[in-house]
């Protein structure tokens, strides 16, 4: 499916095995902030896991949002640009626009336990073709400028997906209704 429009998702998950000192950071500021956090929705100490919480607490799933201010400072400091995702060249060039914080698990009284996620959404990108395992994409507005088009191999890795894509069929659709 040549010459679309696609945004890819890179899911960057961390838990105590974090290694780089970015990841650490996200870790352990997001679960001390899931314990302070925690305290409005268990005030009796009832419940250990992020898991019961969700399971016996109404409104508990708000614990992601609450919990990812702690790490939204850390996210501006990749100045846009997708972790961990180069090209073929090794150039990380994968610009996101938007980002989701999750808290996958954790345990108030263990924090080996604690998991969370980060899942970068992509600027749009012309997908050209699939060679191998890569993507042949370039930034939308150069392939809109004509003429030549300077591009990105991406190889396919796992934690990395087309989260939507966009036809020339599906794009023509929208333009006229």
């Amino acid at each position: 499916m040549p010459d679309c429009t696609i945004t890819l998702c890179y899911r960057k998950i961390m838990d105590a095995g974090a290694a780089r000192p970015w990841d650490r950071l996200v870790w352990n500021d997001s679960y001390a902030e899931f314990r302070l956090q925690a305290q409005n929705f268990n005030p009796e100490n009832r419940y250990r896991t992020f898991g019961e919480m969700l399971h016996h607490v109404p409104g508990a799933d708000r614990l992601h949002f609450l919990v990812s201010g702690a790490v939204t400072g850390y996210i501006q400091q990749l100045g846009e640009r997708m972790p961990d995702i180069s090209d073929n060249l090794g150039r990380q060039f994968l610009r996101f626009q938007r980002f989701q914080f999750e808290l996958i698990n954790s345990d108030l009284q263990d924090p080996s336990k604690h998991q969370v996620a980060v899942n970068f959404v992509s600027e749009p990108l012309r997908w050209h073709d699939t060679v191998g395992q890569f993507l042949l994409v370039s930034p939308v507005a150069a392939a809109a400028s004509g003429g030549e088009v300077l591009t990105h191999l991406v190889p396919l890795q796992p934690f990395l997906s087309i989260y939507s894509i966009l036809t020339p069929e599906t794009d023509a659709a929208a333009n006229t209704g």
